[in-house]
Formats: structure tokens, sequence, C-alpha cells
């Protein structure tokens, strides 16, 4: 495993005052703590386009994706009820990068359209934040007006697996290889957010990024 990055190998201010800034993307990797930066994004009056919930809307049963992913990986993928088992086809795809890609190109391209419609729905000052965990794996960084990502030491994140998910560290780290690296993330940051204090510095550091953000919007 090569040698994690540190925070400070990417920028953590926010981006250049000369460009408006409206469109953010949010990312981080597993067990980053990326879902409480955007629940916060969102209480202190972002809108959040959560990829993770479209992407659980965009194959439920069903809608056209569903129907895909059911014909692309057979009814091994199927629970009891007739949902897709994600325990089982999380199995599959990350255990054979072939067909993570199969599901990828099911579901992205969903997602992405799912998104733009809420976005567009937006009011027209708001500062739209899109919750991207598979931003940098996606190349889509160049897309926005500012990129977030959420950091913290790849064994920190091997160490909430493990404490908070159940997982065993082989599994943890198989999850780690599936996405981009950490250097990937921050290569692509406009702003880094650092996740490896306390909750109450995580929440600082969000109020400080969101106002600065909001005073770039416009």
């Amino acid at each position: 495993m090569s040698t994690p990055a540190t925070p400070t190998s990417a920028p953590t201010a926010a981006p250049d005052s000369a460009s408006p800034v409206r469109r953010i993307a949010l990312t981080g990797g597993i067990a980053s703590g990326k879902s409480t930066v955007s629940t916060r994004l969102a209480a202190l009056g972002a809108v959040v386009v959560d990829a993770d919930l479209l992407a659980r809307e965009v194959v439920a049963p069903g809608t056209p994706g569903f129907a895909d992913v059911v014909a692309e990986f057979g009814e091994s993928v199927l629970a009891a009820d007739g949902s897709l088992d994600r325990p089982a086809l999380g199995a599959i795809v990350f255990a054979d990068g072939s067909r993570r890609r199969a599901l990828e190109a099911i579901i992205h391209p969903l997602v992405h359209a799912a998104g733009a419609a809420l976005e567009a729905a937006a009011p027209a000052d708001a500062l739209v934040v899109h919750d991207i965990p598979l931003l940098a794996e996606g190349g889509r960084a160049g897309e926005f007006d500012a990129v977030v990502v959420v950091d913290v030491p790849e064994e920190l994140q091997v160490e909430r697996m493990v404490r908070d998910r159940g997982m065993s560290q082989d599994d943890a780290r198989a999850r780690l290889a599936a996405q981009a690296s950490r250097e990937q993330r921050l290569a692509i940051a406009d702003v880094v957010i650092d996740n490896s204090g306390t909750r109450e510095a995580l929440t600082a550091r969000v109020d400080e990024v969101f106002a600065e953000l909001t005073r770039r919007r416009s």
C-alpha cells in the first residue's frame, strides 16, 4: 500500500474569489465521515443531492435500473422480498473489478440524471452540494465549481469499519482497495475537511467551509 498523503497535500482554503461558487461536490472514502458532513451542510441550508440515496432509489423494485441489475447479475442478487440483496451484490462487485464496473455502468447514468433533476428544482440562490462517494472514480470533478474532500488516514478508516460496521480487517481493506486512493481524492480537492479529530472540531470546520462557500456563491 502506498504511503498516505497528508491533508496538507491539497488546498484547504475555498476556491479563488474570482470564480463564483454554486455547485459543490462533496466526497470522501468509506468511513470518512462524509455523511456527517453532508448532514451538517443540509442543516446549514445547503441543498444536498445525495448520490447514495439516489443510487438506492434508481434500483428500487419496479424501476428500469432494478430490471437492468437483475438482468446483468441474475436472481441470486434478489432478497426474499424481491428487492436487491445488497450484501450479496456487494460481495460480487467488491471482489471483481469488472463486475463492479458493470454495476457502475448501470447505476451511474441513472444517478447523474436524477441528481440533475433535483438540482434544476433547487432555488436559484441555493448552494447545491452533490454528495458523491465515487467522485474521483467517475472523473466528474471538473463538472463542479468546487470539490470538498472529507479526509482521514486509511488506518482510521479501517478502524472505524471494524468497530462500527462489524467488518473484518480483510473486508475493510478490500473496501478501501475498491475505491480511489486517499492521494487520488486529495488531488481533486479544492477544500479539505480533516475528520481525524473530534466531532466538535469537525462541526466547526464544516461551518467554516459553508460560510466561505456561501460568501462565494455569487
